[in-house]
């Protein structure tokens, strides 16, 4: 049941993504980052992380919580189906900005698309496949993905590492820090099916 659960809140969470990954050139997914200043059983108010007006997002009425676990960077490994965003370098490769491991069986969001944690930055989700320790604690890992080759990623040491853990729609509370991955209906308006949290109050990495 746990599974299922955790399964479906990573589904929702991405969902936008997916759709992203798949086509050949859209608009990205529409994100929400910043801090819930007002909510009730249906809807969050969440003021933008990086200014502007308050957003008003609708909650489907099975909405869920995902909640961002701090775990060692060892906790990735081959096998692991990760999501990282990343900053391209010139010679192909990718630094991570944040690593966030899905739970055992759950693949979302496959492929390598643009994202907007930072100007430039790319999402890559995939498969982990080597897994070598790199300098000072880092990891160099090569990630595959919609059956294209490798694509070889540095996690630095201190990067922020989350496990993507079931919550309860309880724990999300005004103040805190939240992500969202958002649908914009054709009236403007906003609507999501699951709210991301860090946890104990944290913000979430992504």
């Amino acid at each position: 049941m746990l599974r299922s659960a955790l399964a479906a809140s990573a589904a929702l969470l991405l969902s936008a993504a997916v759709a992203h990954a798949q086509a050949p050139a859209p608009p990205g997914p529409t994100i929400v980052r910043g801090k819930v200043v007002a909510m009730t059983a249906d809807s969050l108010t969440v003021k933008p992380e990086h200014g502007g007006p308050n957003e008003k997002i609708a909650l489907a009425p099975t909405w869920s919580v995902a909640v961002m676990k701090p775990v060692a960077i060892d906790a990735i490994q081959p096998g692991s189906f990760i999501g990282t965003s990343e900053m391209p370098n010139e010679d192909g490769t990718g630094r991570s900005l944040e690593v966030h491991v899905f739970p055992p069986g759950v693949k979302m969001g496959e492929g390598h698309y643009g994202w907007d944690l930072k100007p430039g930055s790319m999402m890559t989700n995939g498969t982990v496949g080597k897994v070598v320790a790199g300098k000072k604690g880092s990891r160099e890992l090569d990630v595959t993905y919609n059956n294209q080759p490798p694509r070889h990623i540095t996690v630095p040491a201190k990067v922020p590492v989350v496990q993507i853990t079931m919550g309860t729609r309880e724990a999300l509370k005004p103040g805190m820090p939240v992500f969202m991955v958002v649908q914009k209906k054709p009236d403007g308006s906003l609507a999501a099916g699951s709210v991301s949290i860090g946890e104990n109050g944290a913000k979430p990495p992504m």
